[in-house]
């Protein structure tokens, strides 16, 4: 690694529950000074409240993919079978959408809202096997397309803050791809390699922009984030104490705060032992700014 990447230490952010079992998705709701994320197999969201230190649950009683905030204060989530709203006040959950290829050795990945209003999540098989998985995109009137098909592991995506492009993961390819977007956000076109990142160093998970066209990646079996600058050149690098680092995203009062999720799936009970902040998030400071994230527009819809 070049002598001018930047190492980068990260603390966890709550020590008084239990770990994910498999943390993503993780969100900064700035209108709650929360932070938010979800933990896949036990089908529950997690946010903290920063002030106080208090983390809350609410379960959506299946398989959860990822999650966005709403213009009207809620969140939009990927479950298992489709797409629903959960009322943060309340816990309630609406559905919205259903998949039409209903098949249970299919999940919910990673998703985000993009600028337009739009909802994005990916699936991807349980047992991870080739071209299973697909990337859909949820419309605020819930019309729902499928975006790209075949994938195998849909993880994860965002948008460049002049809206004109998406960056995304299908984590075996090893890439981080970019597509050039039409006007309206839409219209998929150009995918090339933003990025490459070798196999032993991890593989490419979830993944959040900077104000300054930077990247940053979770490597998932690499113990690290990898920042990358705006022409896909590695410039820091966090460490961590976990080997399964899922997702990152900027947070806090100036969104000058990484959070990180991590995961203790698929770790053997040696790895476990090794591991003891497996599953926990994680914070830093990177030295950049985040860009706020993206709400899902729900304005027409009531929970």
């Amino acid at each position: 690694m070049s002598p001018a990447v930047r190492e980068i230490q990260a603390e966890p952010v709550e020590m008084d529950r239990p770990p994910s079992e498999l943390g993503e998705s993780p969100v900064w709701l700035d209108d709650r000074a929360e932070f938010a994320w979800v933990d896949i197999q036990r089908g529950l969201i997690e946010l903290l409240a920063v002030a106080s230190g208090r983390v809350r649950t609410i379960p959506v009683g299946e398989m959860i993919g990822s999650i966005a905030p709403t213009r009207s204060g809620n969140l939009v989530a990927a479950v298992a079978s489709g797409f629903v709203l959960v009322d943060l006040g309340t816990g309630r959950v609406r559905r919205l959408a259903t998949l039409e290829r209903a098949d249970p050795t299919i999940r919910m990945n990673d998703g985000k809202a993009d600028p337009w209003g739009r909802f994005w999540a990916g699936t991807m098989g349980i047992d991870k096997r080739p071209d299973a998985g697909a990337l859909y995109c949820l419309e605020p009137d819930l019309r729902l397309s499928v975006a790209l098909d075949p994938v195998t592991i849909s993880n994860g995506l965002d948008w460049s803050a002049d809206r004109r492009s998406m960056f995304y993961v299908d984590t075996p390819t090893q890439r981080v791809d970019r597509f050039d977007l039409e006007a309206d956000g839409l219209g998929l076109r150009n995918r090339r390699t933003f990025s490459t990142q070798a196999l032993a160093d991890g593989s490419p998970d979830g993944l959040t922009l900077d104000t300054a066209g930077g990247l940053w990646l979770a490597l998932w079996g690499g113990f690290a984030v990898t920042g990358y600058g705006p022409s896909g050149e590695v410039e820091a690098r966090i460490a961590l104490p976990a080997s399964h680092v899922t997702s990152c995203t900027f947070g806090g009062p100036d969104l000058g705060d990484l959070y990180i999720t991590t995961a203790f799936a698929e770790l053997t009970e040696a790895e476990r032992a090794t591991q003891p902040l497996a599953g926990r998030a994680f914070r830093c400071r990177p030295g950049v700014l985040g860009l706020k994230a993206n709400r899902f527009d729900d304005t027409s819809l009531t929970v």
